[in-house]
Order: structure tokens, then sequence, then C-alpha cells
């Protein structure tokens, strides 16, 4: 018997189900389970090996096993929230699990782990299939990032190749200021300080003029060194903001799919501290290197140009310091990565704790939010001190050799003078030159840390810049300057992720026409809409507006002609007037009250202190809901769409502010295409036809009278919601209502 694999997450049962394995018996993957077979919540195990399935059933508390065979295979669905697994041969369905869509990736490698093991079971070869697996691929590398990566920031570098020209000359120069003195220190020591000690007087102008050299050499290099940092400064800074607006920029152009899988936190963090990282390499580390290596190699000529022998001697030291680099240049480039993802999770944790602080003080979760970002909080200080015991050691070991390679220099020195090979000075400028060498050698291997750091961080970047949009736009846009509002909708397929979430779909709008769209959570509604707009490309099938199709016409200008009014409508921090006039910044005072009157805001709007010039806080903080939809209802008004969204525009409000919205709606909707999604069925009565969806199908579509006197899906909606308002006004009056109990026995008098 095999012990479980090392990355099987702990579960209660792997203990029972270890017991339970035979001899030579291996487990392959297993799946945890949140629902029992009456889809109450409780814990199961599926677990696969080598030879059989096995299933702990929570109602029975009972082990149930499938002894695989050739034909047999998994089948993944869902439907209103909920995913079903079965196991299914060539004739018929031997069980079936549920369990909630939190569950639904791992059930996803779970079916693809099963079939890699039928293959190898039939004696096929295993099919690598890109589009199972994980249902959302970025496009992001997890390799550890390259020191090459920080290359590609030459694109950003380009437009400011002179500046970066003259800061090379000003640091050569400076570079060359610099290694005058130690030059300079020979025949201070040969020809003055040496005669003197024998007797020799003193030549003041010689001393003058060395001393004013040194002078002059110390001066020139401050002037050219100040000259040099301060440009490549401006330039560093440019290149970095350059980098952020391309970033920020390309963020926006990607699709809403790349969204759903990232953390606002994370984005924030890689658009602001990498980008500030990657400046100050860029600013100082970077210089630094540059400046280390040039004067390297100009210690290094002037040092065999003096004594090829001594010269050698001082090369001891770096065999050992090179290979120490290479060494720890791997742990440094992955252990900065990981802090990077460590540090994202700690500010996603303030991007979703501070906008959502009055959720958490409402339900007293202060001390549990507290918790979330002290234990990431730890996490970060712990893969913090994992990297600095990996420098600690390194620094150190870099100057104790870079010490006894001065020994070394030192002894040679003095063997060489005591066999008159070299005189005193020329060892004295010896170890000025040397303690210059391995300074910068000291500074060369403390830059392998930072320009880690700023590689992880440009690989970071660079993930974002790479992606391409999921919704492209055509490479020969077809014009769009107006839209009468045709829609027509042919075979239409839409998979996200591995989920099937419309399917075969057809559906013709005419312009001017109202259509709404009904149908339980998780039929499909949403993301009809959301193809409408464009926010997804379809998987299969077309979408063509005024009988074009969505992909030849570029995103921006389709979207222009398209209103939205959200449930939750987003106001944005700055005043009522450019919150309506957003869709339309070049709206005049007078388009914007007129927008405002058409939505039924004009009057709550005047009575705030300062009109249309007030103040809307943080997503619309200090605001009602109502107030807040309408000033979104005229924010869509004012562009004077030829489409209209409606989606749950009515549902998060109150009856008496319903009735105002539905007012402003009944304006917005005139002469528009429009197409609403809403949960009270009530509020879609006005449109021409409904269209009733069903696990992403239309299952029914016809007005509202039609629909109703068919007695299928729309009707049961209908009565389903009829009877739970009558509750809730039955409730409202004080009275009970009683549900019949199936059980109980009529007794007649």
């Amino acid at each position: 018997m095999q012990d479980l694999p090392p990355d099987t997450a702990p579960h209660p049962l792997l203990t029972s189900l270890q017991g339970r394995l035979l001899a030579g018996e291996n487990v392959v993957a297993t799946l945890e389970v949140d629902l029992d077979a009456q889809g109450r919540f409780a814990s199961g195990l599926i677990a696969l090996t080598n030879s059989r399935l096995l299933a702990f059933e929570p109602a029975g508390a009972t082990w149930r096993e499938f002894p695989l065979a050739v034909g047999q295979h998994l089948k993944l669905s869902d439907h209103g929230g909920l995913a079903f697994l079965e196991l299914l041969d060539t004739t018929q369905r031997l069980a079936r699990w549920r369990f909630t869509l939190a569950c639904n990736p791992a059930a996803v490698r779970f079916v693809d782990t099963f079939e890699r093991e039928q293959q190898l079971r039939a004696g096929e070869p295993v099919r690598v299939d890109e589009e199972e697996g994980e249902d959302f691929d970025f496009g992001e590398s997890s390799a550890p990032p390259s020191t090459w990566v920080l290359l590609r920031l030459w694109r950003f570098a380009r437009p400011y190749q002179g500046q970066l020209l003259l800061g090379f000359a000003l640091m050569l120069g400076s570079i060359g200021a610099t290694l005058v003195s130690p030059y300079l220190t020979m025949p201070l020591m040969d020809r003055v300080l040496i005669p003197f000690q024998h007797g020799q007087a003193i030549d003041g102008t010689l001393v003058a003029m060395l001393l004013g050299g040194l002078l002059g050499a110390a001066l020139l290099s401050w002037v050219l060194g100040w000259a040099k940092t301060y440009l490549l400064a401006l330039v560093s800074e440019r290149i970095a903001a350059d980098l952020r607006t391309a970033t920020f920029d390309h963020l926006l152009s990607l699709s809403l799919e790349y969204f759903g899988n990232k953390r606002t936190g994370d984005l924030m963090a890689r658009i602001g501290s990498e980008t500030d990282r990657i400046s100050v390499f860029l600013s100082l580390h970077a210089l630094d290197f540059i400046t280390d290596v040039l004067m390297l190699l100009m210690i290094s000529t002037i040092l065999f140009n003096i004594h090829p022998g001594l010269a050698l001697a001082t090369l001891v030291p770096l065999p050992f310091i090179a290979w120490m680099i290479h060494l720890v240049r791997d742990r440094l480039r992955t252990g900065f990565e990981k802090i990077d993802r460590v540090w994202g999770e700690v500010t996603n944790i303030l991007a979703d704790t501070i906008p959502g602080i009055r959720v958490v003080k409402a339900f007293a979760q202060e001390a549990r939010e507290a918790r979330r970002f002290k234990a990431a909080n730890a996490a970060n200080l712990q893969v913090n001190d994992r990297l600095n015991k990996t420098w600690s050691l390194f620094t150190p070991t870099v100057a104790l050799l870079t010490e006894m390679g001065l020994l070394v220099v030192w002894g040679v020195g003095i063997w060489l003078i005591a066999h008159q090979s070299i005189t005193v000075g020329t060892l004295t400028a010896f170890l000025a030159y040397i303690g210059r060498f391995y300074g910068r050698l000291d500074s060369m291997s403390r830059i392998v840390s930072v320009t880690q750091k700023a590689a992880a961080g440009a690989k970071r970047i660079f993930d974002i810049l790479d992606h391409v949009s999921n919704v492209p736009d055509p490479v020969n846009p077809q014009p769009f300057p107006e839209a009468k509002g045709a829609i027509s909708m042919q075979g239409l397929n839409f998979r996200y992720g591995s989920r099937s979430v419309v399917r075969n779909l057809n559906l013709d709008i005419r312009p001017g026409e109202m259509v709404g769209l009904v149908g339980h959570s998780g039929s499909g509604k949403s993301t009809l809409v959301n193809l409408i707009c464009r926010f997804y490309d379809v998987t299969e099938g077309s979408i063509k507006v005024d009988g074009v199709d969505l992909r030849r016409i570029r995103v921006a200008d389709y979207r222009r002609h398209i209103g939205l009014v959200l449930q939750e409508p987003f106001l944005f921090f700055g005043t009522i007037a450019e919150n309506i006039a957003y869709g339309k910044p070049d709206a005049t005072r007078e388009e914007i009250v007129a927008a405002a009157r058409a939505a039924h805001a004009h009057e709550f709007i005047l009575r705030l202190p300062h009109g249309y010039d007030s103040l809307v806080g943080e997503r619309g903080q200090g605001l009602s809901g109502g107030e807040r939809q309408r000033i979104s209802i005229a924010r869509a008004l004012l562009i004077d769409p030829a489409i209209l969204i409606l989606d749950e525009a009515t549902s998060a409000v109150d009856t008496e502010t319903e009735k105002e919205i539905q007012r402003a709606l009944d304006n917005l909707v005139k002469g528009r295409t429009t197409i609403a999604i809403a949960h009270r069925l009530s509020t879609l009565r006005k449109a021409d036809r409904l269209v009733v969806m069903d696990r992403g199908e239309i299952v029914e579509l016809g007005p509202h009278d039609e629909l109703i006197a068919k007695q299928g899906h729309y009707w049961r909606l209908w009565e389903a919601q009829a009877r739970r308002v009558d509750a809730e006004e039955a409730d409202d009056a004080g009275l009970m209502v009683v549900a019949p109990n199936p059980n109980a026995h009529t007794v007649n008098a």
C-alpha cells in the first residue's frame, strides 16, 4: 500500500481512505465535495486510484467503490449555481455527485486526470487539451524572472537616447577625473616625501602642481558626477512614468475576463510600487552598475600598465566572488518574485477591507480582518527573513574575500619592494587603486540584490503588457458612425473557461424594440448582455448590429452607441455634473441639466448644498441608492445611445423610489432598442417581448400575455413570484400564511 501523494489536501477522510487501499494500490487524485445527494452541505470525498474510484457518501457515512473499466468517463456540468459530476459507462450512469461551484476548478483537474488514466488504460496516446484544465489562463509565466527582462525596458528608454548618451559621456568624464588622484600619489611619494626623508629639500612648485592637480580632479569629478546623476535621474523618472502610463493604458484595453481572476490590490501594486522600484533601479543602481563596470575596466588597465605581476595578484578573489554571485543570484531571483506575490496579497487585503469598511463594521468583523492582515504580513515577513538569511551570508563573505585579496597585494608588494622591483610610491598608488577596485567590486555584488528585485518587478509589469485582449480590435475595422439598434444573434455559444454558459442561442431584436430577459439565477441572462456589450467574445456563432458583425467594429466605436444602467450604479469621486457627463465630457451645463430632468434627478440635485457642483464621495457615498441610480440614468441619457441595457435597474430600491426610477426609465427607453433584465417580472410588462432563458438556452419567447396563456416556464416564474408577493403583503398586514401539511389527515365532522 502506498501513502497518499504529498500534495493531497488535508482532509479528515484521508485517513479512512488510506485504510481502504489495497496492496499495491496508489492514489492518483482526490476531490473534496461539499454537498450530499440531497444538496445539503456535507463533507464528501472522491478518490481515483490506479484500479478503482472510491467515494465517501455523507448521507450514509459509507464508502462506495467503482472498479475502473475501459469505456467509463466522467461528465462535469453545472446548473443554477451547482455543479454535477457523473460517472458513466457506455450504457448507463453509475454514480452522481453534486457540489458548489467553489469546488469546480478542482473538479476540472480531477476529470482531466481521470481521462488521462483512462487513455493509458485503453493503450491510447495521452492527449493534452489546452482548453481544459484550469478555468482561466491569462498567459502569465510562472517561471522565475530573468535579469534579461530588464533589457526590454529599452523600448521605453529609446525616446531619451540622446540624454542617455550625454549622461554616459558625463559618466566617463567623472570616472576619468576620479582615477587621476591615485596616479598623482606616485610622484608625490617618490619625488617629494621619500626624498625629503633622505635629506633633500621639498620642491614647492612641484608640490603645488601635484596638490592643484588633486584639487582640480576632485572638483571636476564632483561637477561631472552631479550633472550625470541629475540628468539620468530625470530620464529614469520619465521612463518609469511612461512605463506606468503604458501599463495602465494596456490594462484598460483588456477584456473583463482578464480582471475576473485578478485582485485590485495586486494590480495596484504592479503599477505603483513595481514601477517605483524600476525607477529607483534605473536612476541609481543601474547607473552605479555601469559606473562600477567602467571603473573596474579602467583601474585594471592602469594596474596592468603600472605592474602586470602585482595586477594579477589583485584579481585573485574575482573567480570566487563571481562563483558566489552566480550561486546567490538564482535564490534571489525566485525569492524576490515570491516577495512580490506575498506583498500583493497584503495590498489585496487593504484594497478589500478599506472600501468595504462599512460591511466590516456592520458585521463586527474587525478582529477577523485584523487576523487576515496579520497572517498576510507574517507570510511577507517569513519570505523576507528567508531571503535575508541568504543575503546576510553573501555580503560579509564578499567583504572577507576582498580583504584577503588586499592582504595578497600587500604581501606581493612588500616582496617586490624588497627585491627593488617597484618603489614605495608605486605600491602606494597600487593600494589606492585597489581600494577603489575592491570598493567597486563590493558595490557590484550588492547590486545583484536590487537587480533581481527590479527584474521581478519588470516581469510582473510585462506580464500585463504581454497579455493580449480576448476582445481585440479588428485589423481593418469597419466604420460604424451611427447605429439603428437592430441586433441579430445566430448560433450563439459561449464557454467561460470550461463551463458552457450560453448554448445554441438564436434571437433577432428589431430597432426600437424593448426585450426583457427573464429566468432563474445562472440561466445566462447577464452573460448574454455581456456578449451584446462585447465585454466578451462569443465562442461560436455571431452577434450582428445593423447587419455588421461586432468583431468587425472597433470596440470603442461600438460602445459609444450603448447606454448601460446597472443594478449597483458606480459613481466616481467628483461632482454630480462630472458623473452625469462621464460618457460625454464636453457636454454643456444645459445638456447635463436636461438629462437630469429627464431622469427625474434635477429636484434632488438642487437640494444638495452645491447643486450640480456638489462632490460625490467615493463610489457615491452620501447619496441614496435611488439617487445614485437616477444619476446613472441621466449619464446614459446624455450620450443618447441607440442600444440601452438595463441590468436589474430597480431591484435594489424601495417601492416609492422604484416608481421614480421607472418614470425616468420610461423617458430613457423611448425610441431605443432596450434589453432589460429584472427579477421583478412586473417591471417587464411593458416589454414588447420576453425572452425566457434556462441553462443558457431560450426556452420561451413572446409577449407577457401570450406566455402567461401558455402556462409554461414564464407562467411558473410569474406564479411563484406572485405567491411570494402575496405572502410578503400578508406578513406586512400581520397575518400568518400556513403552508398545508402533506402528512396531515382530513377528519370529517
